[in-house]
């Protein structure tokens, strides 16, 4: 039954949708705990910190975190090979272009496909420089976040890296929140107006916050 279902185009659309989705709940949880770097290193390190305790004392110390880490992980591979697997389908079911041209999609359907690669890299980006460390700039240091937030963001390239993932990724909110909405049978002729409203205002007030960090360490308001 699951591989049936799994087989099926509708399956693996309601996979991204379902993955997708879980990632958006993650990734607005993550904006509103980035913004606490308005508050001081004190706020912020705190914050790390409880992340690693939450639970306690019925989970063991990061165990909760480790929860939604492979949560995540789940997520991500899901919605990347059930993308990838549909991309694929769709070309060797349309080999040849069509003669007449069709009406044009928006800006943020027709590029999906590389913004979902550019977010890809930047994950694997993001985790090697603020998580392990490997690739930070500056000197990485354990069990101080905001210090390494800071260095990674008073570089140039820190902050091209993020802000053109981040724009990405607002692209691919706005449009993948409303294809979500459809696979799931949430939209309707008088739906459809206030579920595009909710993507457009979802991809901006993410975009946003994301990007408000590394412009607050470039002016100084974050130091």
């Amino acid at each position: 039954m699951a591989r049936t279902v799994w087989d099926s185009s509708v399956g693996k659309k309601t996979v991204m949708a379902v993955s997708g989705l879980i990632m958006l709940l993650y990734l607005v949880a993550h904006m509103i705990g980035n913004l606490k770097i308005y508050f001081g290193a004190g706020e912020f390190d705190h914050y790390a910190h409880w992340l690693r305790t939450v639970g306690e004392p019925f989970m063991h110390y990061e165990w909760t975190l480790w929860l939604i880490r492979v949560v995540l992980v789940v997520a991500v591979v899901a919605h990347a090979v059930s993308a990838y697997q549909l991309s694929r389908r769709d070309i060797r079911a349309r080999p040849d272009k069509y003669v007449h041209r069709k009406r044009r999609a928006s800006y943020a359907t027709r590029t999906m496909r590389w913004g979902g690669m550019i977010l890809g890299l930047f994950i694997v980006w993001h985790l090697l420089d603020l998580t392990t460390g490997t690739v930070h700039s500056g000197g990485f240091q354990e069990g101080h976040p905001y210090r390494n937030v800071v260095d990674t963001f008073s570089t140039w390239y820190g902050n091209v890296v993020y802000i053109v993932a981040m724009l990405a990724l607002g692209l691919h909110v706005r449009h993948g929140f409303w294809s979500a909405a459809q696979t799931l049978g949430a939209g309707s002729r008088t739906r459809d107006r206030a579920l595009k409203t909710v993507a457009n205002v979802l991809a901006l007030v993410l975009t946003a916050g994301f990007i408000s960090v590394p412009v607050g360490v470039m002016t100084g308001v974050v130091s």
